[in-house]
């Protein structure tokens, strides 16, 4: 059994590749960041003695999942789960200058994840069996300025996920999409001291939390899991601020 994890160097990601690593998998992790995937494959291959595999490319390109689905192919892997967790995030005003950024978002959570879907699909559909989890966020339910392209981004997800489930369903193929709400990775770049008080108060959940949660549910064949109680109350407060209050809120902050 093989499981590749996208953005499985660090944060959930790593989380997520622990949970398949204890339950018997072979790894492959996939990020751009080196150093965290060798220190992270070395950890994994010796906590749970599976094979771990790794492979250091940029996701946020046009042609990245076809690049992969290529390597996999050449080093003949054939994936029994596949895991997008790969993910960035920025907070601010958009301009001109943002466009590059904004782009490597939109292919990194939108083209690569649904090609990845697609293709390894596929496979998986000719097979008859196979996993997909994509990690899609509460930011799909708020969409506010500041994360515009993010809180896009992740609702497309939502809805691809839910849809593509119903198509994959009959030829044994399940796939689970998880909408976390804070969690503390680095994501957000928040200080060390409020990332522990979040979680102390139970506002923040851990990495570890979120991918047993997500691995559970994706292996009962879920099709969408919110977790964590912000999820029931926050996007429903959010949507309920009128328009021209959020407008007052956002000259603030910016």
């Amino acid at each position: 059994m093989v499981a590749l994890i996208t953005g499985g160097g660090s944060g959930m990601g790593l989380e997520f590749a622990r949970g398949l690593g204890v339950r018997g998998y072979d790894l492959i992790l996939v990020s751009n960041r080196e150093n965290e995937l060798t220190e992270a494959a070395s950890a994994l291959s010796s906590e749970f003695g599976v094979n771990v595999r790794t492979r250091c490319q940029d996701l946020a390109l046009e042609r990245s999942a076809d690049e992969l689905l290529e390597w996999l192919d050449w080093e003949g892997i054939i994936l029994d789960v596949l895991v997008n967790d790969a993910g960035m995030f920025f907070f601010k005003e958009l301009d001109v200058n943002d466009l590059d950024r904004v782009q490597a978002m939109i292919h990194l959570h939108v083209t690569t994840v649904t090609r990845l879907c697609l293709l390894v699909g596929q496979r998986m559909k000719e097979r008859g069996s196979g996993h997909i989890l994509n990690v899609s966020s509460m930011a799909a339910r708020i969409p506010a300025p500041g994360i515009t392209v993010y809180s896009a981004t992740k609702a497309y997800l939502k809805s691809f996920g839910r849809s593509l489930s119903f198509e994959l369903e009959p030829y044994g193929v399940t796939l689970t999409t998880v909408c976390p709400a804070a969690i503390a990775t680095p994501l957000y770049k928040l200080s060390p001291e409020k990332m522990r008080l979040g979680v102390r108060i139970g506002l923040i959940r851990t990495p570890r939390w979120l991918a047993n949660r997500a691995l559970k549910a994706m292996f009962k064949g879920r099709r969408i899991i919110s977790p964590a109680f912000m999820n029931i109350w926050l996007p429903s407060l959010i949507a309920a601020i009128p328009g021209p209050l959020i407008a007052k809120i956002w000259k603030r902050l910016k």
